[in-house]
């Protein structure tokens, strides 16, 4: 087999290797699909008639933004898993056969897809519920729940690299939500970016996580007609700023990962 052949093979493996786990470990899984109800029905229901969106319902303009927050928060099951084989050992039983060095960290990122993709579709149904409803054509929709997931496993990489130089749950989890907590909130998820304050708001407009719930908004025809354009390059071109950043995070972080891992011990 070629190397190329080789290298896919290893990590469809991996990525099978951690599917099964959803299998064997069907908790994991529960809880994964517990957290974007539980997400979509509080603000839905607490903040639903406190928050004033002109010319749309809060509802329709709160389920990209729990889209968004939930994909990102998802790609960090990269980074506990990958601590966690760390801690049990199983990385250093990887390293020890003869495969790929990238496939453990490619096998993980893609397999971790998959919870994301049923965390949408859990959202999807449960936004249905409240009163969201897919405004646009089909295939502008498919766009946008392709753009979230190609973001999300952007992100996963970060994670991936970060795991393996604190590995340790504990840690990871900590560090994760430190980074990730304040670059979901401080964005367009949940309220307009222009009610913010001045320095949050430049903030908010240039972070990746507000152009592709901006985008995602957009795909889902959720953007209420009249509604002003924005003002910042990022949200006025959400899906290319998107896709951009998710480049430079592949690009950056995934070789650097992959060094990491080949020098662990």
């Amino acid at each position: 087999m070629s190397s190329i052949a080789t290298t896919a093979n290893d990590i469809a493996v991996i990525a099978r290797r951690n599917m099964i786990k959803i299998v064997r470990v069907p908790e994991v899984l529960v809880f994964v699909l517990i957290s974007p109800i539980m997400f979509v029905l509080l603000f839905a229901y607490v903040f639903g008639n406190s928050i004033d969106i002109q010319g749309s319902s809060y509802r329709e303009f709160l389920i990209a933004g729990i889209f968004a927050q939930t994909v990102v928060f998802g790609a960090t099951f990269t980074g506990n898993g990958i601590a966690e084989d760390m801690q049990k050992g199983i990385i250093d039983r990887f390293r020890s056969l003869p495969m790929s060095r990238g496939a453990v960290l490619a096998g993980r990122t893609i397999s971790d897809v998959i919870y994301n993709v049923l965390s949408i579709i859990i959202m999807s149904l449960t936004g249905l519920l409240v009163g969201w409803r897919i405004r646009g054509s089909i295939v502008d929709a498919l766009l946008g729940y392709l753009l979230l997931l190609v973001f999300a496993y952007a992100i996963s990489w970060i994670m991936a690299y970060i795991a393996l130089l604190v590995p340790s749950v504990e840690v990871i989890q900590n560090a994760s939500f430190l980074v990730i907590f304040p670059l979901t909130f401080v964005a367009n998820t949940f309220v307009p970016s222009e009610t913010l304050p001045a320095p949050l708001k430049v903030f908010a407009e240039w972070n990746p996580v507000s152009a592709v719930t901006q985008a995602s908004r957009e795909l889902f025809g959720n953007i209420p007609p009249g509604t002003p354009e924005p003002t910042a390059w990022p949200l006025q071109n959400g899906a290319l700023y998107t896709l951009l950043w998710a480049a430079a995070i592949v690009v950056i972080f995934a070789p650097l990962a992959t060094r990491r891992y080949a020098r662990q011990g």
